[in-house]
Order: structure tokens, then sequence, then C-alpha cells
């Protein structure tokens, strides 16, 4: 996947990602997996308004995604 420009672009995208999950204390996996869920639900949408509720930081994600916490 990585051979040409744009598999490496992917790859960097996919890799951000997943670094800003985890900064975010998510489940890298779950969020992912949420991610491919979600997104096709929204197809037809003309707006990317949706995407907003979407992002790693978003008080919107299903808790069940998020790392527990520590004390």
């Amino acid at each position: 996947m990585i051979d040409t420009i744009n598999g490496a672009t992917s790859s960097a995208i996919i890799y951000s990602l997943a670094e800003t999950a985890k900064a975010n204390d998510l489940k890298s996996f779950d969020y992912f997996e949420y991610l491919l869920r979600e997104i096709p639900k929204h197809v037809e949408d003309k707006k990317t308004d949706f995407l907003t509720e979407l992002l790693p930081w978003s008080k919107s994600l299903p808790e069940h995604i998020g790392k527990p916490r520590q004390q």
C-alpha cells in the first residue's frame, strides 16, 4: 500500500487518526470500528457536518470507545 504516493498519503492519514485517537484516550481499534460503521450511514449526505461528531475529541462518541480512567 505504501509503494505509491497515494498509498503513503493514505498510510499517513490512518496513522495520524490512530495517534490522535490515542492522544484523546480512545481505544484505536474500537474507534476505527466505530468510524467504519458510522461513515457509510452518511454516504448520501450532501453536507459533511456529521464528521464533527466523529472526531476523536468529540463528546458525542460512545463511552465504550474510551480507555478506562486510571485512578
